[in-house]
């Protein structure tokens, strides 16, 4: 791993001429460092300057930091939305998960890393068009603070944990994770080379270093991305079969549109309510690997729509080739839910957007999904982004899910025709905690108990 808490030992870029534009620059956020900020930067900048003087790579609005809400989680605000409102999501993504180094006061960092974190809001527009992010910190962050309790009765948060039987996962302990996210890949990754690399100023804004609170060996890096045409041009990896199956215009590598707006939480269902960290947010993270073999050539569209939504999508045609039939829910009739167990002894199969849909509180789920594809470690993987007032949201979204109940009762088995369960591995999870903007930088385990 490098010094300024960067690795690209495992990745590096390709030859220019041998991929399309966007593959190579979602490479080059994979890759990170300077090396890939500078791969961005020379593919984004024209040749020959606009109308007005700069070149594309000088556009990214600048921000206005007094004018942003109180929640970090405030993003649908901030989105493009598509023909039925559905909020669209950046399309690069990276999770950068840190632990604070032995030698940092947190009282003394503090203002240095909320300095850093306004700078970036003054450099990069709150916008899908500029930078969005959000600073989660973990139970483990939480355990070094003496109140008792160590956390306000109003958070619930416990540490990560198997959530089924099928799974053994990783458990990420780092103290925080900052989740950026862009459709600018050079703004994205001029931001994090600000925050932990060499570069001093970034979109004629200075910004403040970081990475010395920091522990370099006590980190992580993820990317990912999200939307129509990204998945076709990066399949090339394990757990995809050759052939290039995945359609060019689907926004995932399974094919199928998803994150319709009927189909989220909103972001006030999401929001803790009361307490010192009331309009925060938790977060769960998991990291699954996909293994899409069978799914693209055992399975065919017919059968691929009823194990994502159910076998009456399928029959029916409800879905068409990525879900361009959709519109602003998956689709579900009532009697796709009330009548789940018949439909699985039925048919011998069951939906993963049936299965989900129990989750449901008065219509709407309870989670509020910003997950995203990934080809880290060369594999196709989706690292799940949850959103929830409590993580115990995120458990009981995840069971209903799982099916076990249904799988044992109708005689489907706990993975083949499951839904999605037969193509999906949890290989990392971990939980988070997003406070206020107002106490983002470090906080105490209870902040009103230390200011009175």
């Amino acid at each position: 791993m490098s010094g300024d808490l960067y690795s690209t030992e495992r990745m590096t870029l390709p030859d220019r001429e041998s991929v399309s534009r966007r593959t190579y620059l979602k490479t080059a956020v994979a890759v990170g460092g300077s090396v890939g900020l500078t791969a961005c930067v020379g593919e984004l900048t024209t040749t020959e300057p606009q109308s007005d003087g700069e070149t594309d790579a000088q556009r990214v609005p600048t921000g206005d930091r007094d004018s942003l809400p109180d929640r970090q989680h405030a993003w649908n605000g901030y989105l493009s939305q598509d023909a039925h409102g559905n909020y669209e999501p950046p399309a690069h993504h990276v999770l950068r998960y840190l632990s604070i180094a032995d030698s940092v006061a947190l009282d003394s960092a503090r203002e240095q890393f909320e300095t850093a974190l306004t700078d970036l809001e003054s450099a990069f527009a709150w916008s899908s068009d500029g930078l969005l992010f959000t600073v989660g910190y973990s139970p483990r962050y939480f355990t070094q603070f003496d109140e008792q309790p160590a956390l306000p009765e109003s958070v619930e948060f416990p540490e990560p944990t198997a959530l089924t039987d099928l799974e053994s996962p990783t458990f990420d302990t780092y103290e925080l994770v900052i989740h950026f996210a862009s459709d600018r890949p050079d703004a994205l990754l001029a931001a994090e080379e600000a925050l932990f690399g060499s570069q001093e100023t970034v979109n004629g804004r200075e910004i403040t270093a970081i990475s010395d609170l920091f522990d370099e060996a006590e980190s992580d890096r993820r990317t990912g991305f999200v939307g129509a045409g990204l998945p076709a041009e990066n399949q090339d990896v394990e757990g995809i079969p050759s052939g290039n199956p995945v359609p060019e215009d689907a926004p995932l590598f399974m094919g199928f549109r998803s994150g319709f707006e009927r189909t989220q939480a909103t972001e006030d269902r999401v929001t803790i309510e009361a307490g010192p960290f009331a309009g925060g947010t938790t977060q769960h993270i998991s990291k699954l690997q996909l293994q899409l073999n069978a799914w693209w050539n055992q399975e065919n569209h017919f059968q691929r729509v009823a194990k994502m939504f159910s076998p009456r999508h399928a029959t029916e045609e409800r879905v068409g080739d990525v879900g361009e039939k959709l519109t602003t829910d998956s689709g579900l009739a009532a009697e796709d839910v009330s009548n789940l167990l018949k439909q699985a002894r039925d048919d011998g199969v069951v939906g993963h957007a049936q299965k989900t849909a129990r989750a449901r509180e008065d219509g709407r789920p309870v989670i509020l999904r910003r997950d995203f594809d990934t080809t880290d470690d060369d594999h196709a993987g989706l690292h799940f982004v949850s959103l929830q007032r409590s993580v115990s949201d995120f458990a009981k979204t995840r069971a209903a899910m799982t099916g076990t109940d249904i799988a044992d009762e109708s005689g489907i088995g706990p993975r083949v025709n499951n839904g999605i369960m037969q193509y999906i591995f949890v290989r990392n999870r971990g939980n988070f905690l997003i406070p206020p903007r107002s106490r983002r930088s470090f906080p105490t385990a209870n902040p009103e108990a230390n200011e009175t």
